[in-house]
């Protein structure tokens, strides 16, 4: 059997010190197969964002073990961690974060250039033409639109060719339209490369997109169902994917 692309067993995490404490994490247990893609909804505060921020090593649980792309999160260093993220993780964030300074393609360029690729700025050109910024290369961040700037931070994620890809409500900073073509690029992309797909999203329609939806609340996962597109595709003797 193939292993999980994801696999967290007993995660718990707070943040903060003394009465500010807060548990965010609690006995977090969760497996999602390779090439999965799943919609992660919740109120504010249910700990969805934090989830994701442990799946990409940004922030170290306090005990539980943590499996992501083979790689055992809890066992490496800072070092280990920056190197598993260039290597295995694309991670999509609602602001953007991009460097003001440098142009589209220099953006998407410098993480292929830390991790040593010699063709970085060939496959930097390549994903943003891809994603429809071929014309656009040596524009900056202020010189485009929020879609544009998205779309960048979509690139920047793919270029190294990671096995998963994270996004954390890709769409919360977009007007409806644009914020649609952001969400049909990653799922064209995703289908493509045979990534895992983790999303986090307010908006259950969208989470009902993706191959299985889960509701947090509280920091505990309080449903985890497959989507009605699945279950509708399934055939009648097998049960719905999860």
């Amino acid at each position: 059997m193939a292993k999980p692309a994801i696999s967290l067993e007993h995660v718990d995490l707070s943040l903060g010190t003394g009465a500010a404490r807060v548990h965010i994490l609690k006995s977090l247990s969760l497996t999602i197969p390779t090439g999965q893609s799943v919609g992660i909804v919740g109120p504010s505060g249910s700990g969805k964002s934090t989830l994701l921020m442990v799946l990409a090593g940004l922030e170290r649980a306090d005990s539980g073990t943590i499996t992501v792309a083979g790689e055992s999160l809890e066992r490496l260093d800072e070092d280990g961690l920056a190197l598993f993220r260039g290597r295995s993780v694309g991670i999509v964030f609602q602001s953007f974060h991009l460097m003001p300074t440098m142009t589209a393609l220099e953006n998407v360029a410098v993480p292929l250039e830390l991790a040593g690729r010699r063709d970085a700025f060939e496959r930097a050109e390549a994903e943003l033409t891809a994603v429809g910024l071929g014309h656009r290369l040596n524009h900056h961040p202020a010189e485009l639109s929020g879609g544009e700037q998205q779309r960048v931070a979509i690139a920047r994620a793919l270029a190294p060719e990671p096995s998963i890809l994270i996004a954390d409500e890709p769409t919360g900073n977009l007007d409806a339209e644009t914020g649609a073509e952001i969400i049909r690029l990653m799922f064209e992309a995703r289908a493509r490369r045979g990534a895992t797909l983790v999303l986090v999203t307010h908006d259950k329609s969208l989470a009902d997109r993706c191959d299985r939806r889960i509701s947090m609340r509280s920091g505990a996962i309080v449903e985890d169902v497959a989507t009605a597109a699945v279950r509708t595709n399934a055939p009648a003797s097998a049960p719905a994917p999860l």
